[in-house]
């Protein structure tokens, strides 16, 4: 159950009630289980905080630890924190603000605060979360950028945790299709980790949303990522994994999209690289295995019409643009090899090649051979 915190502020001069509910949310220790049960039996959080060490420790749920951690907290800290919020362009959202994602308040549990940089308003748009490992193959990164690309297109929010790896690649696809991003940190704003990520993490700053539980300035910790991975899925009515191997991370946000009750969609890969064991095996165990778009879109009936058109009609082409097509259908071809199996005149079908490959539909590999390009996969 989500805590309500206070909406009047105190006399100018003292800490208010927003300020005071920050300081005590935010003591090591104190969840959305404990911050409830302390506002219940005190009522407000100046109440809470003014407590004495045996009353605190008096109710129900609260460690002796944790009843010295609220005696013992800083009331300052709240004005401080909000303070270097306001430095960094933030805002603070609580459970009962309008803007606090409603998603959000019901998940196991559930924040009690959010900081947040950028457009609030993708908070109350449809999302898919798009997640994967940090070391990837060409192909996981292909699939990653094609499916963030084509979810922007139909108009859904792509969700991922701004981390090195296919979370980058799911941001940057969705903002090159000129789309909607949120990235949510394990560490507070105005920290940009990894450092490899700024170029990417001041374009989500500009164009799309940042969001964290954690203070500004705050340093990411072991622990931090995965809190950030139950937000990640619950901001998400469905969480597609890319690549993961079978010990990944990316898999501790599909065990909690699983908790959530959210859907989950795997990219099947090759049985022999260990990057797809994580998500073949989530196939396996009954998970439905992401193939096209149309897999995605059936769970967002309110996507753009343009896009579900898409997902369901191939679309005209010319004939031999179309038995390209089904060639490369398989497997990557060299060109002598479709020059045979399309039956045409060499010019001919080069000429239609090109125009495929100038389309993006069709990619040529460094090998010099051709194939079909993730992208038109999820068209």
């Amino acid at each position: 159950m989500q805590p309500t915190p206070p909406k009047q502020r105190m006399s100018e001069g003292s800490p208010g009630p927003r300020e005071e509910y920050l300081t005590l949310a935010l003591v090591p220790g104190i969840g959305a289980a404990r911050l409830s049960a302390l506002l219940q039996r005190f009522g407000t959080p100046r109440a809470a905080l003014a407590a004495s060490v045996t009353q605190i420790q008096a109710v129900e749920g609260i460690s002796p630890a944790a009843a010295t951690a609220v005696s013992r907290a800083d009331r300052d800290a709240g004005a401080k924190i909000l303070a270097a919020l306001e430095l960094v362009g933030g805002v603070l959202l609580l459970p009962e603000d309008p803007g606090f994602p409603a998603v959000l308040r019901d998940i196991p549990e559930p924040p009690t605060l959010l900081f947040a940089r950028g457009r609030l308003d993708l908070l109350g748009r449809p999302a898919v979360a798009i997640v994967g490992s940090r070391d990837h193959t060409v192909y996981g990164r292909e699939v990653c950028h094609a499916v963030a690309r084509a979810s922007a297109d139909a108009g859904l929010v792509v969700v991922s945790g701004m981390a090195r790896g296919l979370d980058a690649v799911a941001h940057q696809g969705a903002l090159d299709a000129g789309g909607a991003t949120i990235g949510v940190l394990g560490n507070g704003l105005g920290v940009i980790y990894p450092a490899a990520n700024r170029r990417l993490y001041e374009s989500v700053e500009r164009l799309g949303l940042l969001l964290s539980e954690f203070p500004p300035g705050e340093r990411p910790t072991q622990g931090s990522f995965p809190r950030r991975n139950r937000l990640i899925s619950g901001l998400a009515r469905v969480t597609v994994v890319v690549e993961a191997a079978v010990t990944s991370g990316a898999l501790q946000t599909v065990e909690c999209a699983q908790n959530q009750g959210r859907e989950v969609l795997a990219v099947p890969g090759p049985i022999t690289s260990p990057v797809s064991a994580g998500t073949n095996g989530l196939i396996r165990d009954g998970s439905q295995p992401l193939l096209e778009l149309r897999d995605l879109l059936e769970h967002y009936p309110e996507a753009s019409l343009a896009a579900q058109l898409a997902a369901a009609e191939p679309g005209v082409l010319p004939p031999l643009e179309r038995r390209i097509l089904n060639a490369l259908h398989h497997e990557p071809l060299p060109a002598e090899s479709l020059l045979g199996l399309v039956d045409a005149p060499v010019a001919d079908t080069l000429d239609a090649l090109s125009v495929l490959e100038l389309r993006g539909t069709v990619a040529r590999e460094a090998s010099g051979r051709y194939r079909l390009a993730m992208d038109r996969l999820f068209r």
